[in-house]
């Protein structure tokens, strides 16, 4: 039969293209489901901001009555007015080793693209770098974290025999947390308060207490993430929801926040237990108990996971990212965890990197965003 290629537009329709993936990865020992919750809001356009200021076609593949594969297509209109350029997205991609569905999902989202006047193609990538990117392309045999794709290599293989190369590689490091203080840490976070007296490191206990910060805190991302591969700077609204996302599953003891003398953020890392089991053990439902399996899981893990860090242009080599750091692996030694899973890292971005890999980081996993031009 052949394969026909149909948009989402009806709440079946969306079931199914939430759910396909947990069918085509099942039995595949690293894939972890996503939130389901977290999916039904994200991929609906009155709950997600950024549909506001993107174009967005969500499509299924039919064999017969079945379902083979999915994809999404995205233009960001915003993104591409800020830096001049006409692409548009594809990500979400996701079908059995199969070639010929893999290249119609692929030609359907280039011919929208196309006559919505893109030039480009690129993915995977959603409407920003804080949605799950890149496809893994070394660090097959890893555990996948949060907000990260998990691929099997078939998918690379189709993609480059129908004409897409690399436009970007992500680096993501695993960092061995020492079992105890580091002298050097210590010695760095001392000078730099003594040479900056009225910065002072701000650290939590009750997830109540991140509140008043979020919006100072996103306000500071949006001021340093400017040359970051994808970013789009968060609205106000955005910074709500992406913290309301998350906030639940946050250990506010693996936050730091480094304050000027007008009490704005001036550093700040925030990190996280790694839940992965926790999500997997649940099935992606957070209820009727789904959280608890979670919370336990971000008790017992001996892994955390760095999600975002910046330090304002006017701090920077003050070593503030080293006080916020130190801060950080000091509580997760605390948490008796063993190591750092830095999440993707821009090969570009040699500041951070070479910082990974004074701490004797090693890359592990390596996702790569494609691109061609249509």
């Amino acid at each position: 039969m052949d394969i026909v290629v149909k948009p989402v537009s009806t709440r079946q329709d969306m079931r199914k293209f939430i759910h396909l993936p947990a069918k085509i990865h099942k039995g595949h020992k690293n894939w972890i489901p996503p939130l389901y919750s977290d999916e039904w809001d994200f991929f609906n356009s009155k709950k997600n901001k950024s549909f506001e200021y993107s174009s967005v076609i969500m499509l299924l593949a039919y064999h017969g009555r079945k379902v083979v594969g999915r994809i999404t297509g995205i233009i960001n209109h915003k993104y591409n007015k800020t830096h001049g350029e006409r692409n548009g997205r594809f990500n979400y991609l996701e079908t059995w080793d199969d070639r010929a569905v893999i290249e119609v999902l692929i030609q359907h989202v280039e011919d929208w693209a196309r006559k919505e006047g893109m030039e480009r193609m690129v993915g995977p990538l959603a409407f920003s770098d804080k949605d799950p990117q890149g496809y893994l392309i070394q660090g097959f045999d890893e555990p996948i974290s949060i907000a990260t794709h998990c691929n099997y290599k078939y998918l690379i293989d189709h993609l480059e025999a129908l004409g897409y190369q690399k436009d970007i590689d992500l680096v993501v490091y695993k960092i061995l947390i020492p079992d105890h203080e580091l002298k050097l840490h210590r010695l760095v976070t001392e000078r730099a308060f003594q040479n900056n007296p009225n910065l002072k490191l701000l650290e939590f206990t009750r997830r109540k207490d991140l509140k008043p910060w979020i919006r100072p805190v996103f306000a500071l991302i949006n001021e340093t993430f400017t040359e970051i591969y994808g970013f789009m700077p968060f609205t106000l609204e955005e910074m709500d929801d992406f913290a309301n996302r998350y906030l639940l599953i946050m250990d506010p003891r693996l936050i730091k926040v480094v304050l000027d003398e007008k009490q704005d953020p001036v550093a700040f890392v925030i990190a996280m237990p790694d839940i992965s089991k926790g999500i997997k053990r649940s099935r992606g439902y957070i209820l009727p108990i789904g959280i608890l399996h979670i919370l336990i899981a971000g008790r017992r893990t001996k892994q955390l996971n760095l999600l975002l860090g910046a330090v304002h242009p006017d701090y920077q080599n003050r070593g503030l990212d080293i006080v916020v750091g130190a801060a950080v692996l000091e509580s997760a030694r605390k948490q008796k965890m063993k190591f750092v899973d830095s999440h993707l890292e821009m090969e570009t971005n040699n500041r951070v990197r070479a910082e990974m890999e004074h701490m004797d980081g090693k890359i592990y996993k390596t996702y790569r965003v494609f691109g061609k031009s249509l």
